[in-house]
């Protein structure tokens, strides 16, 4: 029952099996309730005809009951004495007597009286007038009949005639059911015979359709244990030629190793990368204490200083990516664009390069997201502007369709159109000697991507029209 294909063929075979055990029911109900119908049908027409015959007038002697085998008959007057059998009826049930024999005092037919002339005309010389059947639905009932020494079910139905006397009989003629029990039987066999078969032909070809159809997701399970085992994340699953649920899991399964193996490879260049950054102002770091425990006199201080300072801000940015990474949330807070702008120049005033500042007056640059890093990616973009430019540095921030722009030129000499994605790659540096001794370790940037990304922004850079780089960060305003 562990097994998928176990459950879905118990599954099929249950639902089929109550399908057509229903059905089945159905059936047999419906060709019974046929079958009788046409026996009371017969019982019907046997009864009336010879209730017709004694509405007439007819004698009992002379009644003419045909077939007195398939449809016996049982006459009963009023006070339900029997006045007509068939002759070879022996016994009978369900007609409300369980006499066959007439009764002495019932023995007389329509017609004699008193008279002493049998079928004398009446006083006013006609003969007596004609009897009824009745119009009204018959009964029906269930009995069994011994008809010369057999005994079988029969549908009986009752039907009421007046003779011309004005005694009121009712004749009771019967329909065998020999017929209906046997189709019925022979139909019940049938199924009972067959059913088992058909729900083990389900069964067998459910378990092999499914069997074939989840063969695909073995393979699949095969390849992931290999590949959890190997740690090889280059490998991919098999992907069926098919274009159904296992092909689109299959799809999706080695889209996730594709984004799961960029990631550990960007993740162990990340931990090189780190480690190369680290080495140098640590080294530098130790150099210079060596040096000044053996001569205090030629103590680099400034050196030391601007070391340590260097190890600070990229411990701080290394922990600021692992927090990216580890998906914190940017926050909800509302920041004033223009104001944080205005706030990061103002404190910037070791600068090289004095920044000018573009805000309208009276704009309203509201975007939700986090004050802090929000400001530490227009200082990185403003620090990467001072690192190239030649003579000017410019921040411009205005409102462009749903969102905020915020945008960073500068004279220099700009970014070449096929660096232009790969500078937001951690750890690259363009002009990497220069960048080295500027204290740069090429995270800045990628840094303010992150960051942008986080708040549901973008950061591209394009040509300034000073002829240097253009940053643009855009964010959207809330909603």
């Amino acid at each position: 029952m562990r097994s998928v294909r176990a459950r879905a063929a118990i599954g099929a075979t249950l639902v089929v099996a109550v399908a057509l055990v229903a059905a089945g029911l159905a059936v047999l109900l419906v060709l019974r309730a046929n079958l009788i119908d046409q026996a009371d049908l017969q019982a019907e027409v046997a009864a009336r005809e010879v209730a017709g015959q004694l509405a007439t007038g007819t004698p009992y002697d002379d009644l003419e009951l045909d077939d007195e085998e398939d449809h016996p008959v049982q006459v009963t007057d009023e006070e339900g004495r029997v006045v007509i059998v068939s002759k070879d009826l022996r016994a009978v049930t369900g007609t409300g007597t369980s006499g066959v024999t007439p009764a002495p005092s019932a023995s007389t037919s329509p017609g004699d009286g008193d008279d002493d002339d049998d079928g004398a005309d009446d006083d006013d010389g006609s003969r007596p007038g004609r009897g009824e059947v009745s119009s009204d639905d018959p009964d029906f009932s269930d009995g069994t009949a011994t008809v010369d020494g057999t005994t079988a079910d029969y549908r009986f139905a009752a039907v009421e005639a007046t003779t011309p006397d004005g005694v009121t009989l009712t004749v009771y003629a019967g329909a065998p059911l020999a017929a209906e029990q046997e189709a019925v039987n022979t139909v019940r066999g049938a199924m009972l015979t067959g059913l088992p078969l058909l729900l083990v032909v389900v069964a067998g070809v459910t378990w092999l359709v499914t069997r074939r159809a989840l063969r695909p997701v073995e393979g699949i399970r095969r390849e992931m244990a290999a590949i959890t085992a190997s740690e090889d994340l280059a490998r991919r699953v098999p992907e069926p030629g098919s274009r159904d649920e296992i092909a689109a899991l299959a799809r999706t399964t080695n889209e996730t190793l594709t984004v799961l193996e960029a990631s550990v490879e960007r993740q162990r260049r990340f931990v090189a990368d780190a480690s190369h950054e680290l080495r140098s102002p640590i080294a530098s770091l130790r150099t210079q204490l060596e040096v000044a425990e053996a001569h205090p006199e030629l103590l680099d201080l400034p050196g030391a200083v601007a070391d340590t300072v260097r190890l600070q801000v990229l411990a701080a940015d290394l922990l600021l990516l692992a927090r990216l990474d580890a998906g914190e949330k940017p926050g909800s807070a509302t920041v004033e664009l223009g104001a944080l702008v205005r706030e990061e120049v103002s404190q910037r005033t070791g600068d090289r390069i004095a920044v000018s500042v573009e805000v309208p007056q009276g704009g309203a640059f509201e975007v939700n997201g986090s004050r802090g890093q929000l400001s530490r990616v227009i200082g990185n973009l403003l620090d990467n502007a001072q690192r190239h430019a030649e003579g000017s540095v410019a921040v411009s921030v205005a409102a462009d369709g749903r969102g905020v722009r915020v945008e960073v030129r500068d004279d220099g000499a700009g970014v070449p159109e096929d660096e232009r994605e790969r500078i937001f790659e951690r750890f690259v540096r363009l002009d990497d000697a220069r960048s080295r001794d500027d204290g740069g370790a090429g995270l800045g940037l990628a840094i303010a991507r992150d960051v942008a990304s986080r708040h549901g922004g973008t950061l591209t850079v394009d040509r300034a029209a000073e002829g240097g780089a253009a940053f643009r960060l855009w964010l959207p305003r809330p909603a």
